[in-house]
């Protein structure tokens, strides 16, 4: 019921109350609808509420005022950031010049975590509670309305249109105002009005799309990824990296020839290992992971800043980092030669590759050589030849003896069989301007493996450590494939001739050997693309429900606190259940460096923000890489290359250029004038007139049409005169269910138609 007024001219009182009272945005129009005011009048209340804006008594637009220093009860928010899952608000009519800052409003939304990402305007229900303010979500705003990112091409006309580096967005939208943006350049824009006829208008320059670093930075502002330390962070950061170490308070393992072996291009180092024989058949082995909850304590600047990232994001030409660099990549980072903080993994190894034995102490170690992966492997290869020859650097028995123990917790690994998909992973190598010189298949060694084992095995045991001491638990959890997963699965399989019984106990060892039984290599690389998409994601949680792809029943992540938010809060509670806690620093650093209470109380919040802050980083590191394979093409449009079908749709099929990756779509428009039937169960296009098969898997050599580095997307066409296909195993007759047929033009006719970083 609206609320009824005398008429006239209301006072000013009166204002402020129907404007902190009404159900709905309260601009000019509606103070003088609910005040019966009618021609002068509105003249009249203009300059009053001009008056009063003057005399810091409202602020906001005509369209939308609220008190100074108040919050309509109903208006627009915008989410600022993510803060322990949960969204936080300013309200969005707020002018940037208004002598207060805007209040931070907490969005209370239904469920876990919060739905919301940072840009996100939602209509919300607010009110004043103590100090503070909150609000409840009415509906968010729709999408048109967010920010886009995207070029700006000039027409012959002179007009500016966006075009969006967002593939799912095809259309280019008008500019209503340039903001100082120039053609080809990379822009920020919002929604000019309410209308899509109002166009957008240009709110950030970022400069030139095509030059170095700027893919990296469409991913950043399209995720929404924070990448600037506030100053009071960077001065913390500071402060927290002279903390002094003393090796009265940490066991002292300097004297142990630790090593490091990473990435050659990796920008920081948080686990080093080392292992010797017992004497009795198995091996003493530790895992010194980077104590950067020493330097990161509960409720500081660096504390909330992290917890809003969740993890390091990844790219070819930067790194935006969870931490500060002056943890990150120094004080925090395992250099060789240099005494640092870590928490140690001891374990005990028996002759089977059981790990029997564990116990966690905060140490003083320092790394005796950070060695890359290839180098580490070459002093292995070379010193198993009958020549081999001595290296610089550690003695060669102290990496013979990581390879002793890791084969056997290989063994240990093997007898659990775990699921094994060899996915290959992409590298794209800038040459010191940034320009891309190199994109290829990162090899896999068995030094990488060496690192994961130790790494998987110390996880384990943290998880195992925290649930014997009763301890919180941030777990990593990967839950078994759903059953509609797997009848998916199985009729998918059953286009190969081959079975999956959905009765029998689902294993990872079951997908192993149905991967073994395939010969056909073009046909296994399907076969393992499907068991991949059955496989549900991973996730962090403080109720175990094991890990399914490492045939685990315990794991949490322990080993890399530098980059994950989860590893940090392991951390935590290792000091909390093992009593690790040191003397308070005489700083004005928070002091204790164990769980904070909140997340002691509620793990959950914490373990749901993070999740998503990995699906995010997951996202903008894949669509970068994407963005650089495509320009790294960009400059061979019109050659041909060999590629295998990897989907097919009614709309066309996509293909992937073999041993580089990289999809792309062939249009079915473009397989020529007969029409097309589609199999949805078999993944199968065949030609009405011909029988001319299009089936995942095939190989076949394509033309690249079009390659988009804003995008990353990629199209191809047939080679003149079709090509010729490499089926996937055995040519399978098409199926009379669910059928399709496609005319020229794509429409339907009247026919019915993970390594050691990412476990």
């Amino acid at each position: 019921m609206p609320i009824q007024h005398a008429p006239g001219l209301p006072t000013r009182k009166q204002i402020l109350d129907f404007i902190q009272q009404s159900a709905e945005p309260a601009g000019k129009r509606e103070i003088a609808r609910a005040f019966g005011l009618k021609g002068h009048e509105k003249i009249q209340l203009k300059a009053l509420l001009k008056d009063m804006a003057d005399e810091g008594l409202i602020n906001g637009k005509r369209t939308a005022y609220h008190r100074m220093g108040g919050v309509p009860r109903v208006t627009v928010l915008r989410v600022v950031t993510i803060d322990d899952g949960e969204a936080i608000a300013v309200p969005d009519t707020w002018q940037p010049d208004d002598a207060t800052p805007p209040p931070r409003i907490r969005l209370v939304e239904k469920g876990r975590g919060s739905a919301l990402k940072q840009g996100d305007r939602v209509l919300a229900r607010t009110e004043e509670v103590g100090t503070g303010w909150r609000a409840f979500p009415m509906k968010k705003i729709a999408a048109r309305e967010e920010q886009v990112l995207g070029v700006v091409e000039i027409d012959m006309a002179g007009k500016g249109w966006l075009a969006p580096v967002d593939k799912r967005i095809r259309h280019s939208m008008p500019i209503a105002d340039l903001g100082g943006a120039e053609k080809g350049e990379l822009v920020l824009a919002e929604p000019a009005g309410r209308s899509p006829r109002s166009g957008v208008k240009v709110t950030q320059v970022l400069g030139e799309p095509l030059a170095p670093r700027a893919f990296s930075l469409i991913a950043i502002h399209k995720h929404g990824i924070p990448n600037v330390f506030s100053q009071e962070t960077l001065d913390e950061a500071e402060r927290a990296a002279k903390l002094p170490l003393s090796v009265d308070d940490r066991e002292d393992l300097r004297h142990l020839p630790i090593v490091a072996i990473d990435p050659s291009d990796a920008r920081d180092h948080d686990d080093a290992i080392w292992a010797e024989p017992d004497g009795e058949g198995g091996f003493r082995a530790l895992v010194a992971i980077a104590d950067v909850s020493f330097y990161v304590r509960p409720g500081g600047e660096i504390d909330r800043e992290a917890r809003k990232r969740g993890n390091s994001v990844y790219f070819p030409d930067r790194v935006v980092p969870m931490l500060p660099e002056v943890l990150s990549a120094d004080v925090c980072s395992l250099r060789s030669g240099e005494d640092r903080a870590a928490m140690a993994c001891h374990m005990r190894i028996d002759a089977h590759g059981r790990v029997t034995e564990w116990r966690f102490t905060r140490a003083l170690v320092r790394i005796a050589e950070v060695i890359a992966y290839e180098e580490a492997q070459r002093r292995i290869d070379e010193a198993s030849a009958p020549d081999g020859a001595p290296h610089a650097g550690v003695a060669i028995e102290v990496l013979q003896n990581l390879w002793a123990a890791w084969r056997a917790l290989a063994a240990a690994r093997d007898a659990r069989d775990p699921l094994e998909l060899e996915l290959p992973e992409r590298r794209v190598v800038l040459d010191e301007k940034g320009r891309i010189a190199e994109i290829a298949v990162r090899e896999r060694l068995d030094a990488h493996r060496v690192v994961e084992d130790f790494m998987i095995a110390a996880n384990v045991a943290a998880a195992k450590a925290l649930e014997a001491k009763v301890a919180p638990v941030v777990y990593r959890i990967h839950e078994p494939p759903s059953r509609e997963k797997l009848v998916a699965l199985r009729d998918y399989l059953a286009t190969f001739d081959r079975k999956l019984a959905l009765g029998q106990v689902i294993t990872p060892g079951l997908f192993n050997r149905m991967l073994k039984d395939v010969a056909d290599e073009s046909e296994k690389a399907l076969v393992m693309e499907a068991v991949l998409r059955s496989q549900t994601q991973a996730y962090y949680g403080p109720r175990n429900a094991g890990h399914f792809g490492l045939a685990l029943g315990s794991y949490a992540h322990f080993t890399s606190p530098i980059r994950r938010y989860a590893d940090l809060l392991v951390h935590r509670a290792l000091v909390d259940g093992y009593r690790l806690e040191q003397p308070a620093p005489k700083t004005d650093l928070p002091k204790g460096s164990g769980l904070a209470e909140r997340d002691r109380e509620d793990l959950g919040r914490i373990s749901d923000a993070i999740s998503k802050a990995e699906r995010r980083a997951m996202e903008a590191e894949r669509e970068t890489i994407d963005r650089y394979l495509a320009a790294w093409l960009s400059s061979r449009v019109g050659e041909t290359f060999p590629t295998r079908i990897t989907g097919v749709q009614k709309f066309g099929f996509f293909a992937t250029i073999v041993g580089l990756g990289g999809d792309g779509l062939v249009p079915v428009s473009t397989l020529g004038d007969e029409r097309f039937h589609y199999d949805e169960r078999a993944h199968v296009l065949m030609g009405e007139q011909s029988g001319t098969r299009y089936a995942s898997g095939d190989r076949l050599p394509l033309r690249l049409a079009e390659a988009n580095p804003l995008t990353g997307s990629l199209k191809f066409e047939l080679v003149e005169g079709g090509s010729r296909i490499e089926p996937r195993g055995k040519p399978l007759p098409m199926s009379k269910r669910g059928a399709h047929t496609v005319g020229k033009r794509g429409r339907p006719s009247n026919i019915r138609h993970q390594g050691k970083r990412k476990r």
